[in-house]
């Protein structure tokens, strides 16, 4: 008797369409042998679905320019499928298990995430993403510095050089050209991004290496809260102090317009001191936000209910956020666990943040 395909992961990604090339939204089920995805989580029949069987899947792909997190599923047809994350963790997590899921389709064996068995590469491969987080430790790793540059500020930023400096001070690499090298591999999968116009120039080459072991090449990490600016007036540095915080938690949620009344996707990024929550397209990325939400001073709640919404728009894992200006913000998280995340890092945020 045929079982019924087990679920492993699911949550929102954003998409490219294979026919007209647009990226959307969309609600993404991963199963032992194969994706769905569907317009909206409450939506009972799917838009597609995407064998694993003979695929392959990789986080580095630089197709698309400006596009941060994107996935890339190649079946065993050779046909190719696209999915951003939000985040840097989320395409880890994506890709782990989506890898898992191939291997053990091909293998006949159930999915696990804990594999019973080493990677025979396991000896001789250096985890890119542990690495990533020993580096990104406000204690020991390396430090994030507001740098000027050809009449531009550069935050939350360091040098090439320092990370290679940091690489051998705490034993990762035996020499500068190793470092180099481990270097390139977390630019290449997207841990660290080329901030100024010489890193940019170096990884659009064809060079093998493309992180700098320079004073002038600027990079910063992924899901950092790096921005740039310019020589601006007082206005502008008003405006862009809101985007000076740490980033203590970013991700999609389903967002309540205030005119309209409808859901719809939104990427959120929570930053702390000043207490700021922005909200983004998420298909088109974090140049411009949508929105922010002053949390100073704020209250956020669970909520079971929402006045004028569709019952056919919402499925639970409903919370309130009133501002201090009494504005009223309503989001719903995917699942209870993630709701009560977003609950408290926003409340720690509003009574620490300014």
């Amino acid at each position: 008797m045929d079982m019924e395909p087990k679920k492993i992961r699911e949550g929102y990604l954003v998409k490219k369409g294979t026919v007209f090339n647009s990226w959307k939204a969309m609600w993404i089920v991963l199963s032992d042998d194969g994706i769905e995805f569907y317009k909206k989580k409450t939506d009972n029949n799917s838009k597609g679905m995407i064998p694993l069987k003979g695929g392959s899947i990789s986080s580095l792909c630089q197709d698309f320019g400006k596009r941060m997190f994107v996935i890339k599923l190649s079946t065993g047809k050779k046909q190719d499928h696209f999915f951003q994350a939000a985040f840097l963790e989320e395409r880890d997590a994506w890709v782990k298990d989506i890898k898992r899921a191939i291997t053990c389709l091909e293998a006949g064996h159930k999915f696990a995430r804990k594999s019973t068995r080493k990677s025979i590469r396991l000896s001789e491969t250096v985890d890119l993403g542990a690495l990533y987080i020993a580096m990104k430790n406000q204690e020991s790793g390396v430090k994030e510095l507001k740098l000027e540059k050809d009449k531009r500020v550069f935050n939350h930023c360091f040098t090439g050089n320092t990370v290679i400096d940091w690489l051998m001070a705490n034993n990762k690499t035996r020499n500068r050209q190793e470092g180099l090298m481990l270097a390139t591999a977390l630019l290449n999968e997207g841990y660290l991004q080329p901030a100024g116009d010489i890193s940019k120039k170096t990884v659009e080459s064809v060079s093998d290496v493309t992180l700098l072991d320079q004073h002038d090449a600027l990079y910063y990490f992924a899901d950092s809260g790096f921005y740039c600016e310019g020589y601006s007036s007082d206005e502008d540095v008003v405006w862009k102090e809101e985007f000076r915080g740490t980033v203590v938690k970013q991700g999609c949620l389903l967002k309540q317009g205030h005119r309209r009344k409808n859901w719809k996707v939104r990427k959120f990024i929570l930053r702390d001191d000043p207490a700021y929550m922005h909200y983004y397209d998420p298909t088109k990325g974090e140049d411009y936000a949508l929105g922010a939400i002053h949390l100073r001073g704020s209250v956020v709640t669970a909520v079971e209910h929402v006045q004028d919404a569709k019952k056919y728009d919402i499925e639970g894992n409903l919370f309130e956020i009133i501002t201090s200006d009494e504005t009223h913000y309503f989001l719903q998280a995917a699942t209870p666990t993630e709701r009560k995340e977003w609950i408290q890092a926003i409340q720690t945020v509003a009574k620490s943040g300014k």
